[in-house]
Parts: C-alpha cells; structure tokens; sequence
C-alpha cells in the first residue's frame, strides 16, 4: 500500500506551485495558526471599528472608550485594530474594566503601532487573515466614525451576515449624524430591491452605552447561548 504523503499539498500539485506562491501560502498559514492559537479563549468578544485618525479630544475616541469599559464591565472582551484613535479608545476602555484588549495589527506602508493599551496582539501582513479574526472570534460589531477601512469592515460584516455565512449578530453603529449619508443609501438599495428590509434592519444605531450593553446581554442570552459560546463575567 503506498504511504501517505507528509506534505497534504502535494495532492493538489504543491510541487509545481512557483516558489514565490509557496512562500506567500506559508506565510498565511502562519498568521492563521498564530492568530488562532492567540485568540482561543477571547470569547465572549465584540468588536470595535473605527478612524485611526481619531484624536483623543474626538467626541468620537470618548464615546468608544466609555461603551468599551461598560461592555467590558458586561463580561465581555473587545477586540479591535490594535492601532490608534477608535481602536486606542476601545481598547483603552476595556482594560479600565478589567476586560481583555485585543488588538490585531496590519502591517502598513506608514506602518501602525500597536497601542499600548492592547493586552493581547496580533501582527497581520494579510487583510483578510485579520478580518477572519474579527468575524471568528466576535459576537458583535459595534461601528464608530471611520474611513474606508471602518467602512469595508462593516460591509464585510454585513455581508457575511446576509449570506449565513456567519450568524446574525448585532451591527451597531454609533455616531447619528456623521452616518446619514451611509443611511440614505442604504434606503435607497432596498427601495431597489437590491437589499431585502431584513438586511436594512441588520444595521442599528445606538446612542450610549447603556444600549449597547442591553443589545448585547440580550443577543448573549439568546442567539449565542444557542451557539454555546462562553458565559459572561461580570467584571
């Protein structure tokens, strides 16, 4: 009988792959087992998304930070960007709490830094190994103020969601106004018909962080006690 081959590539012509591509697969399948081995007891997690550019006098750096440390405070762990403005605020307010900061870092031409309120860290060369953290380990997403990548995030959420790809955990953006114009649009796409009223009802908008900590306990008791994950600790 012939032997089983070590290398579970070679079925699928690794020999032939060039070498430059062979380096490139290595690399992701590291950031995947590191990824996964840092990440595996977050849960239960949320994350955060917003601007890097945010300045700590922001309204919107103040707002992350004080709903980070009351969903901190909830039991859970937040999980962000690793980098500065939103995501220093998040991670910063949940380290007030007691909670685990998570930051999952991309490496950039202008190269970001982790924040130093960051507990636990990640280095990404690839974008989509760090949103596949974001979406495996969180059971929310809560939205702040950004630019294209905040956007591109919440889209990449959204998306997953709508496909059942991932369950429907709770989209909640925070910031009123500066998403007005992102609102319009999306009534516009469901009087198309090119999003059901369903998928337009995935994305809430929250105000302060009593809300948002009553969105989360609810969807913790029901839709992720389904799903087995971990119990919350209050902190």
């Amino acid at each position: 009988m012939r032997e089983k081959s070590e290398n579970p590539l070679e079925g699928i012509g690794w020999a032939t792959v060039p070498s430059d591509d062979r380096a490139r697969i290595e690399r992701i399948d590291t950031e995947l087992e590191c990824g996964f081995a840092a990440l595996r007891d977050v849960e239960p997690a949320v994350s955060f998304f917003g601007s890097a550019r945010s300045a700590e006098s922001s309204p919107e750096y103040a707002l992350a930070q004080t709903v980070a440390r009351a969903v901190s405070a909830a039991g859970f762990n937040v999980i962000t960007g690793g980098g500065p403005g939103v995501m220093e605020a998040a991670n910063r307010g949940c380290r007030e709490a007691g909670g685990i900061s998570i930051g999952l870092n991309i490496e950039l031409p202008s190269e970001q830094h982790t924040n130093p309120y960051v507990d636990v860290s990640c280095d990404f060369r690839y974008f989509f190994v760090r949103k596949l953290m974001f979406v495996k380990y969180s059971c929310a997403f809560l939205i702040f103020p950004g630019g294209f990548g905040t956007v591109n995030e919440t889209f990449e959420a959204l998306t997953l969601i709508q496909t059942h790809k991932i369950p429907h955990f709770p989209v909640l953006l925070f910031g009123g106004d500066f998403w007005r114009g992102l609102d319009d649009q999306l009534n516009e796409l469901a009087v198309r018909g090119m999003i059901t009223a369903e998928d337009r009802g995935q994305i809430l908008h929250v105000y302060d962080a009593a809300m948002a900590v009553s969105i989360l306990r609810n969807c913790h008791e029901g839709l992720c006690a389904d799903l087995h994950k971990p119990p919350l600790q209050r902190r």
